[in-house]
């Protein structure tokens, strides 16, 4: 009544020499330097190149080649480019941190603290100017 199947199914597993496998180490490697490129690109964004640098000598090192730097701007206020690089530098420092890289652990917590500041100081209204000797 039915025919064999005379194909092989689409639900076999694939043979363990069919694609290239990557270790554990290297999919964080990858997974780093894939944040701290996005980092970077929101920081010179945001005119820091000074930091630009040394997040592109991580991204250097983790990649073995250097990262491409960002030239344009867009018009997007600086508010919502500093909330992004913190929310990229807390994915980078997660990462960083399992596995186990100090240096780029140390400069995302760094950048992390610092775009807190700017937002912190963006969206506090300024203390009134109180005169000496006033009550």
């Amino acid at each position: 009544m039915y025919e064999p199947i005379r194909t092989k199914s689409v639900h076999a597993m694939a043979d363990p020499g069919d694609f290239p496998h990557r270790s554990r180490e290297e999919e964080l490697d990858i997974q780093l330097a894939g944040h701290l490129a996005a980092l970077l690109a929101v920081t010179d964004e945001l005119g820091l190149g000074e930091v630009g640098d040394r997040i592109a000598d991580q991204v250097a090192r983790l990649r073995g080649t250097p990262p491409a730097r960002h030239t344009g701007r867009t018009d997007e206020p600086a508010l919502a480019l500093h909330r992004r690089a913190h929310a990229l530098a807390g994915r980078a420092l997660v990462v960083a941190a399992s596995r186990a890289d100090t240096a780029a652990a140390i400069l995302a917590a760094e950048q992390m603290d610092a775009h807190t500041a700017a937002i912190t100081a963006a969206t506090t209204p300024a203390a009134p100017a109180r005169l000496v000797g006033a009550l």
